[in-house]
């Protein structure tokens, strides 16, 4: 548990995207089968202990703590696992941390998963009375799940993939299908074993992503042009029996949207935009039938969905693209063949589900300006431009798809400090700093919004802050670099005030993008070509 719990306090304290993939590539080097694919599951958000939950630690730390003292400590700290970690009363026999290799991660998970929700905390107290505060900060955030390192899954996996020298893409197609501890993975990664396959499992494919349009123009025949839907992105794939969705991250959600799941009955694997139900003004133009991104955060981060949820916000999807027919593996293949296998796939799904992104006919890019000007739809983000001849390739590849986002310009910009409001918002932390990314991997603050957000997100953000602190600076806190916020503003210019060299104008808070990856938000290079 004490490199384990290394390992989590210099993640804590690194900042660049390169030092945290050498510390977890150099832990999963050095550290033998089972432990190290137990970590990567607590890194991935893969590990589930049921029978210690929050209320469980809270529990036992009450039979120990004065109650009050330790609520007040919470609240000044903002975190449940850091403030039990500093206020747990060790017996004074007790060493800092017995040897006899039970406190080891993978002895800890199994002991902890063989247990039920009576008899796991009473274990969990034994091995808190054994650990340093810096051990007892690692296992509980073992025991939740709740890392919040700023590290996503997707870095984990890129993280041991440079470090045994494999393929991420290909680390990313076998990953659901393992399991923890990943043997078979690791005994790939070293060369023990053959690579696993994914032939019966239904596993995530690595999405195909698009550059920003910015000020280039290109010729519509070569490129094809639909409408860039304000969902969020979803992979849809069906292997035998089973189906399953997952989020543009790699994220299982098929339990948040059954719905749609129940409805893919076809063998194959398509890529969409995940919307909720509803009207607007113009819906048979563009295609519509989808409600605004508003409604769709409803549904978003519900593990469970009640009926009544179901009834008033139902899902569906608009389909992109076609990666699988049956067992037929169609990524090779240009855009104009995937297009074409697509429209003969769509028919045979529930159109109440799913339904087609509909293509736009322009003559010209000139023409193509004015019909994406004329479109004010909510549940419009804006027009994609996709190579023909393009295959269907993971991440970003220069010159094959461009998303043209619509008007007032906006940004997807991290989280970095939050501060206390004034008047009514004195309570809350509502100020908000946020930044972009430079080529070298580093955030940059690019502006500070206090606006734009409903009471709700408020409330909500304010818990995440309390709950994701690195580190506090009076009124201001620092926190997790990896929460997403679309930002909206009338205009950037260049300033000298700024380490960005930039400063927005009007900027406010659009919407929360808790389904967006923290490494895929915009960089500083983006905004500043936006700059008049």
């Amino acid at each position: 548990m004490r490199d384990f719990s290394q390992l989590l306090d210099a993640l804590v304290y690194t900042r660049s995207r390169n030092g945290k993939l050498k510390l977890i590539g150099d832990y999963l080097r050095r550290t033998p089968d089972p432990d190290r694919g137990w970590a990567m599951a607590a890194l991935t958000g893969e590990l589930d202990l049921p029978g210690v939950k929050p209320a469980a630690i809270r529990g036992i730390v009450e039979e120990r703590v004065d109650p009050v003292l330790l609520y007040m400590s919470w609240d000044y700290v903002g975190d449940m696992a850091e403030t039990v970690s500093l206020l747990w009363p060790k017996r004074v026999d007790q060493p800092a941390e017995i040897d006899d290799g039970s406190l080891r991660i993978a002895n800890v998970v199994e002991r902890l998963r063989s247990l039920g929700r009576v008899e796991a905390p009473a274990a969990l107290a034994q091995m808190l009375d054994h650990l340093d505060a810096s051990g007892r900060y690692a296992l509980l955030k073992l025991a939740t799940g709740e890392l919040r390192l700023g590290v996503s899954a997707r870095l984990a996996k890129t993280a041991l993939a440079l470090a045994f020298g494999l393929d991420v893409d290909a680390v990313e197609e076998v990953w659901h299908g393992i399991g923890p501890p990943y043997l078979p993975l690791f005994a790939w990664a070293e060369g023990r074993g053959v690579q696993p396959t994914s032939s019966d499992v239904p596993v995530f494919r690595p999405f195909m992503l698009a550059h920003p349009l910015d000020d280039l123009r290109v010729s519509l025949g070569d490129f094809a042009a639909e409408w860039k839907w304000d969902g969020i992105r979803v992979q849809i794939v069906r292997v035998g029996a089973e189906t399953r969705l997952y989020s543009r991250a790699g994220d299982d959600i098929t339990r948040s949207y059954p719905e749609v799941a129940e409805a893919f009955g076809q063998a194959g694997v398509l890529d969409g935009e995940l919307l909720v139900k509803g009207a607007f003004q113009g819906a048979e133009e563009h295609g519509g039938g989808a409600a605004s991104f508003n409604a769709l955060q409803q549904r978003l981060g519900r593990k469970l969905v009640s009926p009544k949820m179901l009834r008033d916000f139902p899902a569906f999807v608009r389909l992109y693209d076609i990666l699988f027919d049956g067992g037929e593996d169609l990524r090779s293949l240009p855009w104009t063949e995937r297009r074409a296998r697509l429209e003969a796939f769509v028919p045979k799904l529930d159109p109440e589900r799913f339904d087609l992104s509909a293509l736009i006919e322009a003559e010209s890019f000139e023409a193509l300006e004015e019909i994406r000007a004329g479109a004010r739809d909510a549940s419009i983000e804006g027009v994609m431009l996709k190579r023909r001849d393009s295959p269907y390739v993971a991440g970003r590849r220069t010159g094959l798809w461009y998303k043209w986002k619509r008007d007032p310009l906006v940004a997807d910009c991290v989280l970095m400090y939050a501060q206390r409001g004034s008047g009514k918002r004195s309570s809350y932390y509502s100020d908000y700093t946020f930044g972009c990314w430079t080529g070298d991997g580093e955030l940059l603050p690019v502006g500070k919004a206090y606006f734009g957000f409903t009471d709700e997100e408020l409330i909500w953000l304010d818990r995440w802050i309390r709950s994701h602190t690195v580190e506090r600076f009076g009124p201001v806190r620092e926190v997790e670099k990896s929460l997403v916020l679309e930002i909206a503003f009338d205009s950037i210019h260049e300033s000298r005030r700024h380490k960005s060299g930039l400063a927005m104008r009007f900027p406010r808070i659009s919407r929360i993008r808790n389904d967006k990856p923290a490494a895929e938000a915009d960089q500083v290079e983006t905004l500043r070509r936006m700059a008049s």
